[in-house]
Formats: structure tokens, sequence, C-alpha cells
């Protein structure tokens, strides 16, 4: 049996690479090989940090007798979804429909032409109450293939004919200031006023929707706005979701106050979060949301930063096949690290009990109140992690995932700059530079790379969108011309082969030239990540404030009409537009934009680009430079031989002004 996975660049491909199961990795010659045996395709999708994946794979595709069941009566192909998102897309769309529900592990059955006519999720080694046994589907799916081939054909045709209908683009709806209004309003309802967050257990950080709000607020003032960003934030930091030993935050919280993370920690959360406790930072002067961004871009740089440069998919959920194994403690394990005066006020600090928040009488840790002696809790703290990193860890999926990686770029750029951290801002040069020294390739983006090699699948739109948002992030934060040149190409490319031509305005998530689905994907909706459509029209936004005016009207009208046919989604579930909210807010005050210009170390330059990062609001542009640096700040001289800024929303621009004062009352 040929070993197929051995040379994935995925590190969940290679976690099965060794089951005895005969897996394909996704690719022609597996249809190929389908069609040849006419057998049903089983399609097994997951990714590294997943926890039911690895129980599934423990159970099941480790078990001989199951793999033989497997091996003869399907052609089994194992999908990384971070690595493959179209294909996850694709079959996760019909996953929902056909169940009401999705998730990971995703199991799906094809015909050979890569038509779904049975998907589900996880499925036990033993019958459960509703849920067959895996082996008990295997067996069934193989007898209606054999006895009722035509039928199961044609189910796979119809659901596939449905679902691209579904699947559409959205009709053009205009998006104004009514919207945003409606949208902040729709949150209150939903709201957890005890908690934090929206709607009850599982809980996830909504990022991009407090993002939003956070936006609301500085373009109206709306103290209900504020009021969700901060009760909610404030809930994260100091539950059990956010890692108080060692910064950033896990996937999401399996109970309503936030108590019991599920204990994997993606990159794309951890950036999302790191922007918006750095923006929130610079709103409230929060030093609890400082602190929570500083260590968060510390866990960035400490625990996911490759050997390029880069930045890994994740850290897994499970250490040694137990989840939370490396997180979780009991009073008596504080006590043996910190003796029992320290081990005592950890314990009530960091809400450790004897009967256990979590599994077999252990704690996870939060932070019940403020500590009275900070200093105490510095010592304590760091006693906890050196003792912690001594436990088996969770393993890291390294792989650097092109989108994720954006996300990072902006996130640490903005936050470096706003913070005064040149360490954050080198780090995101360095992705920057893997990114577009490895990953682009032939002028097209891979969607990730491992080890500095770059894989072969394609990048998809969010991976354009993203990354294009991120190098612009990183043009304000060094004014180096080549991340706005590079940030262009990126998003030039998308209008090119991403832009539907059918609906003005739209996007699909796979190229024009790329690998033929059974229908190809075009979902506007903002999860866990942007969505690529968001996140390009986001970017297109940014860089019509940044290029010169041959190109600015070119792709402020391409971000325009990306976010008209997102109307719809922003005004019937704003909660899976939170980025598209975003943009919208930005959209409307212009975006502002402020160039300020003088020589570099000219300490009343450097005052003027701190006052701006400090109070610009979220969306706007700020740049510095000599006035021959980069399009937005050609033909804006200094102002009688001091350094100026110059501030401008949208078409219409202010007076220069060389005091802070000034541009503070211009940017209110």
């Amino acid at each position: 049996m040929a070993n197929r996975l051995a040379d994935a660049t995925s590190p969940y491909l290679l976690q099965h690479s060794d089951n005895p199961v005969d897996w394909w990795p996704w690719s022609d010659e597996a249809f190929a090989e389908a069609r040849r045996r006419d057998v049903p395709i089983l399609l097994s999708v997951g990714y590294a940090a997943c926890h039911w994946c690895h129980v599934m794979a423990h159970e099941s595709f480790a078990d001989d007798e199951t793999a033989e069941l497997m091996n003869e009566k399907f052609v089994n192909i194992k999908v990384d979804r971070e690595e493959r998102p179209d294909v996850d897309a694709v079959y996760m769309t019909a996953t929902q429909a056909m169940t009401g529900q999705g998730g990971w592990p995703m199991t799906c059955f094809l015909t050979p032409d890569g038509a779904p006519f049975h998907c589900g999720t996880y499925y036990p080694p033993a019958p459960r109450p509703g849920m067959p046994s895996f082996r008990q589907l295997l067996t069934a799916v193989d007898e209606a293939w054999t006895n009722r081939d035509s039928e199961v054909r044609e189910a796979g045709t119809r659901v596939v004919d449905e679902l691209a209908k579904q699947t559409a683009a959205l009709p053009e709806s205009t998006v104004d200031e009514d919207v945003l209004e409606g949208a902040a309003l729709s949150m209150l309802p939903e709201y957890d006023r005890k908690h934090g967050g929206f709607g009850s257990a599982p809980k996830f950080p909504p990022s991009m929707v407090l993002e939003f709000l956070l936006r609301h607020h500085e373009r109206t003032g709306s103290v209900e706005a504020l009021s969700i960003v901060e009760g909610t934030a404030h809930a994260m930091a100091s539950g059990g979701i956010y890692d108080q030993l060692d910064g950033g935050f896990a996937r999401y919280s399996v109970d309503p106050a936030w108590v019991v993370p599920h204990f994997e920690k993606m990159l794309y959360d951890n950036a999302l979060l790191l922007r918006l406790y750095a923006h929130l930072t610079l709103r409230t002067a929060s030093p609890q949301y400082r602190e929570v961004a500083s260590q968060t871009a510390e866990f960035l740089l400490r625990r996911l930063r490759t050997a390029e440069g880069g930045f890994a998919a994740s850290l897994d959920a499970d250490t040694d096949g137990v989840e939370g194994l490396t997180y979780a403690w009991t009073p008596e394990q504080l006590t043996e690290v910190l003796g029992a005066d320290d081990g005592e006020w950890a314990a009530d600090l960091l809400g450790v009990t004897e009967s256990g928040t979590f599994e077999h009488g252990t704690s996870t840790l939060r932070m019940l109140r403020e500590p009275e002696v900070p200093a105490r809790w510095a010592r304590v703290r760091e006693r906890l992690l050196i003792a912690r990193d001594a436990r088996p860890q969770p393993g890291l999926d390294d792989k650097v995932v092109t989108a994720w990686n954006g996300l990072a770029i902006g996130a640490l750029a903005y936050a470096g700059a706003a913070f005064g951290v040149p360490d954050w801002v080198a780090a995101a040069s360095a992705a920057a530079t893997l990114a577009t020294d490895v990953h682009l390739v032939d002028g097209r983006l891979r969607r990730a790379s491992r080890d500095g090699v770059a894989g072969t699948a394609a990048g998809v739109l969010e991976d354009y969108g993203c990354l294009a948002d991120g190098l612009l992030a990183l043009h304000q934060a060094t004014g180096e011309r080549r991340w706005l040149d590079a940030a262009t190409g990126l998003l030039d490319t998308a209008l090119a082969h991403f832009a539907d031509s059918s609906a003005e305005g739209a996007f699909h998530d796979t190229a024009d030239d790329a690998d033929e689905l059974v229908w190809r994907p075009s979902d506007p909706s903002d999860n866990a990540s942007p969505s690529g459509a968001s996140a390009t029209a986001g970017a297109l936004l940014t860089a019509s404030a940044l290029v010169g005016p041959d190109r600015a009207s070119e792709y402020r009208t391409a971000a325009e009409r990306a976010v008209a046919r997102a109307g719809m989604l922003a005004s019937r579930a704003p909660r899976f537009a939170g980025h598209w909210l975003s943009v919208v807010e930005a959209l409307v005050r212009g975006p502002l934009q402020v160039a300020v210009v003088g020589p570099v170390g000219d300490s009343r330059r450097d005052a003027l680009v701190d006052a701006a990062l400090r109070h610009a609001p979220g969306g706007a542009v700020v740049l510095a430079g000599a006035p021959d640096d980069a399009p937005l700040l050609a033909d804006r001289p200094l102002v009688d031989g001091l350094a100026a800024a110059y501030v401008c929303h949208g078409y219409v621009c202010d007076r220069p002004v060389t005091e802070v004062g000034e541009l503070v009352m211009t940017l209110r």
C-alpha cells in the first residue's frame, strides 16, 4: 500500500501517513482511481489542532479492521481544511445542508465525479443513541452504492445543482449609516450582559463584531456599542479562554462564562484579538487591555513564530492525547511550585478550587480580580509558567498559512507602531518577506508553506485579501514603498482572477484557473476570520487611500461595489458580517487619511505621528515620511519649514497643521 501522505507539507496529513488506511491526497489521480474501480470516495476533512479529529483517527483510522473495510469499498481522500479551504467550503456547505450542522472531522461520501450524496461529521466506533458506528455507516453506504447505484448518483447531482443555486451572489443592496446603526442596535438583545459575548455555549470570541462596534462608537459616540466591546473584552481577558500565564487566546469557551476553553490556539484568532485589544487600548487607555495586547503579541513571537520568520497555524488542543493536560491546575500543584503562602494566594486569585472547574478535579486559570500587589503576581506568574513549560506540551501545526500570516502581519504592524515596539514591526516585516519571497510563485500565491518550502495548493481569495491588508498596515508602520507595491499587485490579481464576471462586485473564493470543483465556492460571510471578499474589500479601500490618484478611484469603486453585494448580509445577519461592517465604517469616514511629512528623527514629526496613531479612528490611514517617499505624501510639503500633518476625509482635506493639539482637534 503506497504511503501517499509521506511527503505532504501539511502536519495534519502527516499525522495520518502511518494509518492502515490507504489514504490519497486530494488529487485528479484519486478521482481517476475511483472511476476505474467504480467505487465511492470517502472524503475525510480535519485539521491538526482538532481534538475530535484525533479521537476519530485513534478509534477508526488506526484500526486495522475498519481500515480494511475502507480500503476495500472506497477510495479514501484525506484533506487538511486549512490547506484546502476551497474543498472544505464546498463539502461543508453540503454537510450543513444535509444535516443542519457542520464541524470537524467532516466525513463525506462522494460519487467518483465528486458529487456528495451523504455527509456527516464524527462517527464513533460503536453505535450510540441516534448515531451509527462508523463501520455500520461504511457498510450502509456500500450497500446503497452496490444496490441503488443510479439513485445515489442522481441524488449527488441534485445536491450539486441545488447548492450551486444557493451559493450564487447576493443581490446588490445599499449599505449606509442607517444600516450601520441598525446592525449596532441589533446586537443589544443578543448581548450576554452577565458574561459578555453573544449567545450561550459554545462561545467564540466575536473579534470582528467588536471591532465594528468600536469603530461605530468612535464615529457616533454610542455608549451601548462601547459597553458591549468593553464588557466582552474584559470578560474574555479575565477568563479561562485567555492564557493568564503565557498570553494568547484559546479557540472558544465550552461554557457561557469563558471559564473552560477548547484549548487549541489558532493564529487567526490571536491576530484578530491582538489588533482589537491594541485598538481598544488606544481608545480607553486601559492597562488591562494594553497588557493583553502586549502578551498576545509576545505569545505570537514566542510560541508560533517559525524558524523562517512566518507564523505557525496553531497549537493543538491535546497534549499526549489529553485535552488541556498542559494548562489545568490543582491547589496542590500550585502549592508544590509556589509554596504554601503563594500557592494559597494564587489559587484564590486564579479560581483554582478543590473540586475543580475543568476535569478530574483540575481548574483552568482565570483572573478573578485585579492583583493587589502587581509585583507579587508577576513573580508568581513567572514561576508557574516555568513549571508549566516543564510539562508535556501540545503539538504545533507549523505550516505557514498565507491568509493567517497576513492577519498577523497587520496586527503586529499596527500594534507595534501604536505602542512603539520595533520588535513587533520587525517580526511583521520578516513574515511579509517570507510570504512575498516563498508564497508568491510566478505572481500567484500559494496557500501555505512548511520549512520554507511552498506547498502545491493555490492561494484562495482570503490569502490575497488578508495578505494585502497586512502589507498595507506594514507599509504604514515602516514607510517602505515595497509593501505598498506588493499589496497592490495582490489586489490586481484578485480583481483579475477572482471577480465574479456575472455579478459586478461579487467574488469567488477560488481563481478562474484553479482546480475545478463540483461548484465554485463563494461565501461572503465572516466567520472565524474575515471572508475572502470582505478582506479584499477592506484592502481595496485602504489601498485607495494610499495609492496615487491614478489608481485610487479604481480601488475605491471596487470596494464600494463589493460592499454593495454584502449589504443584505450586513443588514439581515450582522453578526456574520463583522468585518464587512468595519469596512463600511471606514468607508463612511472617508476613509480618513493622515499624512505626516518631515525628516526622520524630527521630534515634531514623531509627536504628530504618535498623536495620529492614538487619536485616528479604526480604519484610518496614517503614514509618515518625506514628500517623495510614497504617493500619499506627494505634493505635501513642510509648512514654514516645520513637520506637518495633512488630514483628509475621503475627497475633502483640512488645512495642514504643525501642532499636536491642532491635529488632535482635527481628528476629533
